[in-house]
């Protein structure tokens, strides 16, 4: 572990601080150059957009422009250690985004006092870029913060923590409920957490099939229930009118277990009351709510994904935000709407369904991966998911009227 920990310091100091930077796209070699690139050139492209906005996506990168923003209220599983100490994850964040979609991202972490603060600062500067990443922001203030930038910017605003976490989640739990010969629409989940990511998974569960009546979603203080009187508006829809009160109650003879919560909360004893067959989703990161090897030893017919990339079946948003925001962006999408996120399950899910090329096993340093209970979810490194998810939400985004443009002929060939 120290090992490791001196890697990934020397990763971010080496060869020079940080892991982005800028490029030049055009030619800046001659005084002809500088005179088109600056002074006195860049005033035709000005005058352009002045007169019609519309060509700053001709004239400028904002279409392919991507700012992953934060308050470093919730970082990772750090919690709340500021703006600054966020800047590693958030270059880390620009970094997928041009390594798996070549988008161009910018990070920028946001100091304030209050969440209208931060809103009013993310809102001004919006339309600078084609499309807002929010990223570690604690909830609840994270749902009146995204809220309020999707009324008010006029590009696509998507908090990954909630929107990516559940894209995947969706996607991997339909092929394991499946895989099961089970159907989502009558199974019993257990969900331990009740923030961001939790209440954004399951929210798309139901809009997957899930019945919010089987759902039991339980925080620090137990399940969530209609007879307590210190829920919070986004807890209250998970009121479930049960009798049930702690985590022992609810999973017994449950379906599905999915933990956003912490390391080590899920015993084996506690597994082994759910129904034959279980999905258990462990994403507390990076240790899980159960290690696979306790989870396996306690139960042989589940299937398990986790947060952690040395285990089958990870649960990484790498897999959803680059190509929902590319397929956004090449429509020139208004929104990320449910339409395009569950266009984005879809899509991922049936790629874990096709034959595994050679170079996605070798980049995965496995020897095969067939659909089954150790692959429920295509491996990140998966050069398919960009076509695939991201022709999926462009159609989406055209089909459901937020696209300014039609659907490019022979997307993605």
């Amino acid at each position: 572990m120290t090992d490791f920990r001196q890697q990934a310091l020397d990763y971010h100091a080496f060869p020079k601080p940080g892991k982005i930077s800028v490029e030049l796209t055009t030619a800046a070699e001659t005084a002809h150059d500088l005179a088109l690139a600056y002074s006195p050139g860049v005033a035709e492209p000005v005058r352009e957009i002045a007169n019609n906005p519309d060509d700053v996506y001709k004239y400028t990168a904002k279409g392919n422009t991507v700012a992953v923003i934060t308050n470093g209220t919730a970082i990772l599983g750090l919690g709340n250690l500021g703006p600054l100490a966020s800047k590693p994850v958030m270059e880390g964040k620009s970094l997928l985004f041009k390594r798996f979609a070549d988008i161009d991202s910018i990070d920028i972490e946001v100091k304030h006092n209050t969440p209208e603060d931060f809103i009013n600062t993310v809102a001004s500067i919006a339309d600078t870029f084609g499309g807002i990443n929010l990223e570690d922001i604690k909830a609840p203030e994270c749902f009146v913060i995204e809220k309020a930038l999707k009324e008010r910017c006029k590009v696509p605003v998507f908090h990954d923590d909630q929107h990516g976490t559940a894209i995947v989640t969706a996607a991997g739990m339909l092929n394991a409920l499946e895989i099961q010969g089970k159907n989502i629409k009558n199974a019993r989940i257990a969900c331990l957490g009740a923030g961001a990511a939790a209440i954004a998974c399951m929210e798309l569960l139901i809009k997957c099939g899930a019945q919010r009546e089987n759902i039991y979603m339980h925080d620090t203080k137990g399940v969530i229930h209609t007879r307590r009187d210190d829920l919070n508006q986004y807890k209250k829809q998970f009121a479930n009118n049960t009798d049930k009160r702690t985590l022992a109650d609810s999973i017994e003879g449950a379906d599905v277990f999915v933990g956003v919560s912490g390391p080590n909360l899920l015993s084996p004893e506690l597994l082994k009351l759910m129904a034959p067959n279980p999905v258990v989703f462990a994403c507390s990161n990076p240790d899980p709510e159960i290690k696979p090897e306790l989870a396996h030893a306690a139960r042989q017919d589940l299937i398990m994904a986790t947060g952690r990339s040395d285990h089958p079946n990870q649960v990484n948003n790498v897999l959803c935000f680059p190509f929902i925001f590319r397929g956004a962006l090449d429509v020139r999408a208004r929104q990320i709407n449910d339409e395009m996120k569950i266009a984005a399950v879809h899509a991922i899910r049936e790629l874990a369904k096709e034959a595994v090329p050679e170079e996605v096993l070798k980049a995965s340093g496995v020897s095969t991966l067939t659909f089954g209970r150790d692959y429920i979810i295509p491996k990140p490194m998966d050069a398919r998911l960009k076509a695939n998810v991201a022709k999926a939400v462009a159609q989406a985004a055209v089909d459901s009227g937020v696209a300014a443009l039609p659907m490019p002929e022979n997307y993605m060939l």
